[in-house]
């Protein structure tokens, strides 16, 4: 089959349509044909050696897909010609992909392939952080950093099917598009402190949840922005990892909690038990367009290199999907 290969590391140009082995199937698995496929921060981590797959995944780029069934292997769930998306560790970005039984979704009639590509990662994510970290209530208030990314405008939108108010950072640009979802205040990060337009915004009070990605960079100002009982969800370090002299008696006033986590990491068993629940929840609601995939760009699958210069510049509002032709 085809697929995206490099040779780790290197610029996105170095991205190139080569040969691969099809992938073998193993227990419970599923090949499916990809008609399209999304860009994540992960995978412009790994081109460049930085985030390496997980033992035992695809050493070709790729989380999230929408194609065919081709071949159902032994599973009862799937037939040959049934249209599904998902997540998967790694090989998303190839003619053809495995996936477990379990993890693979139905493609709402109402969806195309593009579309459906954008869903499972960022709203998977967005769905852990929110919903299992920091289990977040109705009539709260959540701060969501860079809400113009692809996990930022799916957090939104859950924010507010579950009456939790989203705040969000991002810069002026991406302001029209996040308050379209449903965020209720748009800060400009490059020219706005953020902890002090939560406090006004807040009264003072703060807010119950930070969903981050800068780590370092923003640690001190997320604890002040925080509410008493306060919960930061740190999913990525992208303004560093290491934070100095910091001062954990203000973590112990505020009984702050603090979550650090990935999802590619995560077991299979984990990640099926996650897939279920949102969608058990979600499914209906991309039906109804009460949820919608935010789609930047459609490119064609041999610039991909292309996609991923976009999201290295930050210069997508929601996802970028590549078709294979």
């Amino acid at each position: 089959m085809k697929a995206i290969l490099f040779e780790s590391p290197c610029e996105a140009e170095k991205l190139y349509i080569g040969e691969a082995p099809l992938p073998e199937l193993k227990e419970k698995e599923i090949l499916v044909k990809v008609k399209a496929f999304a860009v994540n921060r992960a995978d412009t981590l790994q081109r460049i050696g930085k985030y390496p797959a997980p033992t035992g995944a695809s050493q070709i780029l790729g989380l999230e897909f929408a194609g065919i069934v081709e071949n159902p292997g032994q599973s009862k769930l799937w037939k040959k010609g049934d249209k599904v998306f998902g997540l998967v560790s790694g090989g998303a970005y190839a003619e053809y992909v495995a996936i477990h039984e379990e993890m693979a979704v139905v493609l709402p009639k109402n969806l195309s392939f593009v579309e459906a590509a954008a869903i499972p990662e960022v709203f998977l994510t967005a769905w852990q952080a929110l919903c299992w970290l920091a289990v977040v209530r109705e009539n709260e208030t959540a701060l969501i950093h860079t809400g113009g990314s692809g996990v930022g405008t799916a957090a939104i939108q859950i924010c507010k099917e579950l009456n939790v108010l989203p705040i969000i950072t991002a810069s002026k640009e991406k302001h029209d598009t996040c308050e379209s979802l449903g965020a209720k205040l748009c800060i400009d990060y490059k020219t706005q402190s953020f902890s002090e337009e939560v406090k006004r915004f807040t009264s003072g009070k703060g807010v119950n949840t930070i969903i981050d990605f800068l780590g370092a960079s923003y640690f001190e100002d997320n604890i002040s922005s925080l509410s008493i009982e306060g919960r930061l969800v740190i999913l990525a370090f992208m303004g560093g990892a290491k934070v100095n002299n910091v001062n954990l008696a203000n973590l112990l006033f505020k009984r702050i909690s603090i979550h650090v986590s990935s999802l590619r990491s995560r077991s299979l068993d984990y990640q099926i038990k996650l897939n279920k629940d949102f969608f058990s929840w979600g499914l209906s609601r991309f039906k109804s367009t009460q949820l919608l995939p935010v789609v930047y760009e459609v490119l064609d699958w041999k610039n991909t290199g292309k996609a991923h210069k976009i999201m290295e510049e930050n210069a997508n509002t929601g996802k970028i999907v590549l078709e294979v032709s």
